[in-house]
């Protein structure tokens, strides 16, 4: 009989590289793409810009480099959840797999494949939110949605097949990002350097006046960059199916993040080189990088860059879907979830996980809320993360003989500062964007009452 303390959903299958695929793919989705454009009209200068994501870059990479002690130490399916059960208590962590599938990940799966199918109708234009094939009450479904949510189950049953059939989807379209995003990065500075780019484009860097009030705006603007960066945790969602977890969860969460930063940097220099603040500020629907392939190209451009948008938003639904499976079966486990989420399928993947999620997200595609549960969550999901970082503290004190094959680089001082970093950015939400954060707290506490609720059930049914 499988004991509900060691919540591995398969025989060990990822690799090293299959696991830095796998976070990096789940990084880069649409974001990169569209993000610089808010943040530029929050932050107003180059420098600052830039600034956001440097410093979005840095508290992502402080966190991973802290996470990757819990999970060489708990190398099991569930990850972040697992983490937080062991750290606080079953409440925490339900709390956190709750948001997970009302939200976090069922509604990223959502808006990542309404944007999938967004891109797709620039090809074919039957394919739109205005072309309605069929109308229920006050319920209008385009043939956008349709295919959004065609792309979601096709993924759905590619991922029931084996974790390494997923793996190997991912690989191939995470290296096929990576390449197209190093490509037009590459355009950009090739033709900037032909006359079309100027560094007159990065002057003033900086306000003239940094205040208390420009700090706190810019701590509210990293909404936009560390919502591109977010989703690296994915990875410790399969970590009871990776090769030598002690070693390679760290290291890939290590090489996976440091990599899409640095991408995604030299992603943005190379916007301010073509275009003037101004022009990102204000680029039509937001859309910065088809701005500067048009600019460069024409609109031959135009049609490179919604290839390039069609070919990371597949390959990062597929991270998504592929990983958030594992943390509503190891909740299963815990008594914490419907009990069919924690049986495995005859190629030992948690196959009923995936089709709830995949049906949740349906439906968040189908109502078309979505995104306004992303822009209410990204506080949460920063909540999430810090607890998790305070975490580590905890179980130093609380479990000190727990094997530790890695240990938190800089400890006690990179995860404190960590800790610090987002803790700012959490009260920057709270002061500057209260639209956002009150709303995603509120979310996470909806689940108190749920969980005594369904504890209640559980008792009686017994």
């Amino acid at each position: 009989m499988e004991s509900t303390s060691d919540h591995r959903s398969g025989k060990k299958k990822l690799s090293l590289l299959d696991s830095a695929m796998l976070i990096m793919g789940s990084m880069i989705g649409s974001g990169i793409f569209i993000t610089s454009a808010q943040i530029a009209r929050d932050v107003k200068t180059p420098g600052m810009l830039l600034l956001s994501w440097a410093v979005a870059g840095i508290i992502t990479i402080l966190g991973a480099l802290s996470y990757g002690e819990l999970a060489a130490a708990m190398p099991k399916a569930g990850g972040q959840y697992i983490y937080l059960k062991e750290a606080y208590n079953k409440l925490i962590a339900f709390l956190y797999g709750w948001t997970l599938f009302t939200v976090i990940q069922t509604g990223t799966i959502a808006a990542v494949a309404v944007g999938f199918a967004k891109f797709t109708g620039i090809f074919i234009p039957e394919i739109s939110a205005e072309h309605i094939l069929l109308t229920i009450g006050i319920l209008k479904i385009s043939t956008q949605q349709v295919l959004a949510i065609s792309v979601i189950i096709l993924l759905t049953l590619t991922n029931f097949r084996s974790l390494k059939t997923g793996a190997i989807i991912q690989n191939f379209f995470t290296a096929i990002k990576i390449i197209s995003l190093l490509g037009m990065i590459a355009i950009g500075f090739y033709f900037g350097c032909t006359g079309k780019g100027s560094f007159s484009h990065f002057s003033p860097a900086f306000p003239e006046v940094i205040s208390m009030g420009t700090l706190g705006i810019f701590g509210a603007a990293l909404v936009g960059s560390l919502f591109s960066a977010d989703a690296w945790n994915n990875i410790t969602f399969t970590a009871g199916e990776v090769n030598q977890p002690q070693r390679n969860l760290p290291l890939s969460l290590i090489l996976g993040t440091g990599t899409v930063l640095s991408i995604y940097f030299l992603a943005n220099v190379m916007y301010l080189y073509i275009l003037p603040i101004a022009q990102i500020q204000h680029a039509p629907q937001d859309r910065v990088a088809t701005l500067i392939l048009e600019t460069l190209l024409g609109k031959s451009g135009a049609f490179l860059m919604a290839a390039m948008i069609i070919i990371s938003t597949f390959g990062c639904l597929n991270g998504i879907i592929l990983s958030g499976a594992r943390v509503y079966y190891a909740m299963a486990k815990d008594k914490l979830f419907f009990p069919a989420a924690g049986k495995l399928n005859k190629k030992e993947v948690p196959a009923n996980a995936l089709v709830m999620q995949a049906v949740w997200a349906s439906g968040l595609t189908l109502t078309g809320s979505y995104g306004n549960l992303l822009d209410y969550v990204m506080f949460a999901v920063i909540l999430f993360y810090i607890l998790t970082v305070i975490g580590i503290f905890i179980l130093r004190i609380k479990r000190p003989e727990m094997e530790r094959p890695y240990k938190a680089l800089g400890y006690p001082f990179l995860p404190g500062l960590y800790i610090a970093f987002a803790g700012f950015f959490c009260v920057s939400l709270l002061a500057y964007k209260p639209e956002y954060s009150y709303p995603g707290l509120g979310i996470v506490l909806l689940g108190i009452p749920v969980y005594f609720l369904s504890n209640k059930l559980l008792m009686k049914a017994k």
